[in-house]
Parts: C-alpha cells; structure tokens; sequence
C-alpha cells in the first residue's frame, strides 16, 4: 500500500494556514497563505485525493462526553488474526485509536473510560477478543504534548 505524496512548500502554507483557522473559508485560506482561492481550492482537493490530508474531524476532548480518563492498552496479537482483531477493536466504542506495532507489543490501543471501573470493563472486552494473547493497561496521567504537525508543516514550507 503506497501512502500519501509528500507535499511541497506550497501545500504546507495552505496547510499551516488550515491548522491555525481549521473553519476558514477558501477565500479566507487563501488570503492567509497567500495563494488564489482557485489554487487553494485545487491544492485542498488533491491532498484529500491523495490521502495527504485525512478527516477534517475536530478535535473533541473525551472528557466532554463523560469520558475523562484514558488509557493506553498495548496488546499481544496472533498475527493470523490481526485483521479480525482490528475489527473487533472498531467496534467497541471507547476504543479511539489503535496503532501496529513492531516489536513484543503488536497493537498499542488508545482508549478512554468513564472512572477505573469502566476502564477495567473496556480493557476485559479487549482482552476478550478472538486473537488476542495478553494485554497491559496503562493510564495516560497526564498529557505532556498534544498531537500536533504545525512544526512539520513549518519545516516543510521552508
């Protein structure tokens, strides 16, 4: 599976732009990026086209949805069934990401729990999937450094 083309100096004015103000317009992007609006508008379609630019889904913060606890449960997988596990995994609703790994761990599952007990319930569903070997749960005390690309994107317009 090919990934996304890398962007050039171009996309990572409109996308810096975009990050700053994720709600603006075409116009309002390009003014702020310095490009047309007919070259905002076409620069936007291909990065979502190639995969470059995903969801435009905001950012919703878990505890506002009665969910202030989060946890990262790495999980040990037999490989013939990873792609079961997976679907498994998108079917439990605080389940909010999970990665492949390298390595020991196979999959490293985000999740988020209502308070210890919740999280214990989640992490038994998880545990209970067909496939899965062995589980670790740990809680996220504190988040050090939100997810973020702005410094990628800076480094790529330059």
């Amino acid at each position: 599976m090919s990934g996304p083309e890398r962007i050039d100096p171009t996309d990572a004015r409109l996308l810096i732009a975009l990050s700053h103000t994720p709600r603006a317009t075409t116009v309002a992007l390009a003014e702020a990026s310095g490009l047309s609006r007919n070259t905002v508008q076409a620069r936007l379609s291909a990065l979502e086209r190639t995969g470059a630019v995903a969801s435009f889904e905001r950012r919703i913060d878990p505890a506002a949805l009665g969910y202030p606890l989060a946890a990262v449960v790495t999980t040990r997988v037999a490989q013939r069934r990873l792609d079961e596990v997976a679907r498994a995994l998108a079917a439990i609703p605080e389940v909010v990401q999970a990665d492949g790994l390298s390595g020991d761990t196979d999959l490293l599952v985000h999740v988020v729990a209502v308070d210890a007990e919740d999280l214990y319930r989640v992490a038994g569903h998880i545990l209970e999937i067909p496939g899965v070997e062995r589980t670790s749960t740990a809680l996220v005390m504190r988040r050090l450094l939100p997810y973020r690309l702005a410094p990628l994107l800076r480094r790529a317009g330059a």
